[in-house]
């Protein structure tokens, strides 16, 4: 007969419900399409604003369009029911960068973006678990950045919250893993997306050559290594927060 082991790798995510919030683009669309190649039926989540893009990338996927704020008060129980009641996978991708030097931030960029960033990823976590929503054996991933354990100029905020995502790891692999889950997150490095190419040449060639590839990533390199840890296959992994930066030189 055939062994456990050899079924989840044949298997790999079919007749699996995953949740990939900030769905649209970047390394979640590209988590999304990787997710539903492995057999997943994804939810696909993104603010309302980007409801027509949601909807052309989940029916292009099979998936479902949630077209929400991840911040809202009922995001999880809108989630239940999206998925259907059961998600086995939940991929903490939404964020945001409200960047200034500290001195010249504005106090609601910063509640914003921990709001987006952190708030939002522990409140939805612990409703999705005590709701019943996330399963024995779900997954739950979160992305963190390199900054986050580094720190960076000018993002001092996105810092705080990206730190804080890697303290959600710790704390939530053991609450959420004495259930039967794992919790993990990424941490990536420099990362060619939406998101970088509105920072300034200079400064983006620089963040490209922290590399030693000397080049940024691709969001399919997230995606790939967050397709790892929703695997069946990687249940003995919890409570890791993994670079995946080219060997950067920020936080070595």
């Amino acid at each position: 007969g055939t062994s456990q082991p050899d079924a989840a790798w044949r298997d790999g995510l079919n007749g699996k419900t995953v949740l990939v919030t900030g769905a649209v683009r970047g390394i979640g669309r590209s988590t999304a399409r990787r997710l539903a190649d492995e057999g997943a039926r994804v939810v696909c989540l993104d603010i309302p604003p980007e409801a027509d893009a949601l909807d052309r990338l989940a029916t292009e996927l099979g998936g479902v369009a949630l077209p929400l704020d991840i911040t809202a008060e009922d995001a999880a129980s809108q989630i239940a029911a999206a998925a259907g009641g059961t998600v086995d996978v939940v991929v903490h991708n939404a964020g945001i960068t409200r960047d200034r030097t500290i001195a010249k931030m504005d106090e609601k960029w910063w509640d914003l973006t921990l709001s987006v960033n952190l708030d939002a990823v522990l409140r939805v976590t612990n409703d999705l678990a005590s709701e019943g929503v996330l399963p024995k054996g779900g997954r739950v991933i979160l992305v963190s950045s390199v900054a986050g354990i580094a720190g960076n100029v000018g993002q001092t905020n996105y810092a705080a919250s990206k730190s804080g995502v890697v303290g959600l790891v710790q704390a939530f692999s053991e609450s959420l893993g004495a259930q039967g889950m794992t919790v993990n997150a990424i941490a990536p490095g420099f990362i060619e997306t939406r998101l970088t190419d509105a920072i300034p040449f200079a400064i983006r060639e620089v963040g490209r050559r922290l590399s030693n590839l000397s080049q940024g990533g691709l969001p399919l390199d997230i995606a790939e290594s967050i397709v790892f840890f929703a695997s069946p296959t990687s249940g003995s992994v919890n409570g890791n927060v993994l670079r995946v930066c080219g060997g950067n030189l920020l936080g070595a």
